[in-house]
């Protein structure tokens, strides 16, 4: 009897020990259980930028500098960059001389004066009958050139005025021998008087069969209507179109981001900013063509895109902590 007593006892200390190493390397204190892993599922989820995104208000994307845009159709172009001169309009300008030479008794306008047609530019005594005649202006327009003082003798070889209609300019290009064949009359130029104003819309109104030898280049020319941004002497850069294709989906080449390997475009719904993963096609200097990923209307971050980069990383960064 005592000796069955005896093994009943070890049996149940045994089974004690048993449970108590069990306890110990399971981590059954409940207090300091280790939190449940998150699936994979749940951690693609969490790092997902497609559906996480960014919130960003109104304010904080002015402030951000972000430029907002919406996809759509546009024109791919291939352009030919050119540098330009700005030049009076030749066929509207018109040099005024003496009829007959004698001495200036009265100069009455000034270099950049505005004057309208047979408006008094000086008065001049003739040499031949001693009598005072007037030299009037010939047409509207705004003087350009004066080369005559109070008193000097005027010939009839020599103007004393150059008056310029300035409405119109033109606009000279110069394109070197191996363009010679790419650029024609009728091709469209965008024109960037460098202003911080819009670019300027033309076409080639005249391409020269001259060549220049100091410059090893030849002209070609835009005549531009001018509201007084373009003045007489400044460059300008041209881009001449040379050829446009149309697509239905374009968007800034800046949109362009790369993300955990892909390339992508921040779509804003909202306040939201999300990655989109995009398939891209052709593209010109500013524009690329999207053929997947993003519809016309869409809305998304076109300058500046990187900040919403920034800010995607940082919440990665903390959900990984």
């Amino acid at each position: 009897m005592i000796k069955a007593l005896r093994i009943l006892l070890v049996a149940v200390v045994c089974v004690a020990a048993l449970g108590a190493s069990a306890y110990y390397v399971f981590g059954a204190k409940f207090g300091q259980a280790a939190k449940p892993v998150a699936s994979k599922g749940h951690e693609e989820k969490g790092h997902g930028h497609d559906e996480e995104g960014v919130k960003l208000s109104d304010a904080q994307v002015a402030a951000a500098g972000i430029e907002l845009l919406q996809a759509g159709p546009r024109e791919l172009r291939e352009v030919l960059r050119l540098n330009g001169i700005i030049q009076p309009n030749q066929e509207t300008l018109v040099k005024v001389t003496p009829r007959f030479p004698g001495v200036v008794r009265s100069m009455r306008k000034r270099l950049g004066d505005k004057v309208k047609k047979d408006e008094v530019l000086a008065t001049v005594e003739s040499n031949q009958s001693l009598t005072t005649y007037e030299l009037k202006a010939p047409i509207d327009g705004t003087i350009i050139d004066r080369d005559g003082t109070l008193g000097e003798f005027a010939s009839e070889a020599r103007p004393l005025f150059t008056i310029a209609d300035l409405s119109t300019m033109w606009i000279d290009f110069a394109v070197y021998r191996r363009d010679f064949a790419r650029v024609r009359v009728g091709d469209p130029v965008a024109i960037d008087v460098e202003d911080g104003g819009s670019t300027i819309e033309s076409r080639i109104d005249y391409v020269s069969p001259l060549g220049t030898s100091d410059t090893q280049s030849s002209v070609a020319r835009a005549v531009v209507p001018n509201d007084g941004r373009l003045r007489p002497g400044l460059f300008v850069d041209g881009r001449v179109v040379l050829s446009a294709t149309p697509v239905d989906v374009a968007i800034k080449s800046s949109a362009i981001q790369t993300l955990e390997g892909k390339t992508v475009v921040f779509v804003r719904e909202g306040e939201t900013f999300t990655a989109r993963e995009v398939e891209l096609g052709g593209r010109d200097a500013d524009w690329i063509e999207v053929k997947f990923g993003l519809m016309a209307g869409d809305t998304y971050a076109a300058k500046n895109s990187f900040v919403i980069k920034a800010e995607i990383g940082k919440g990665s960064a903390a959900h990984e902590h």
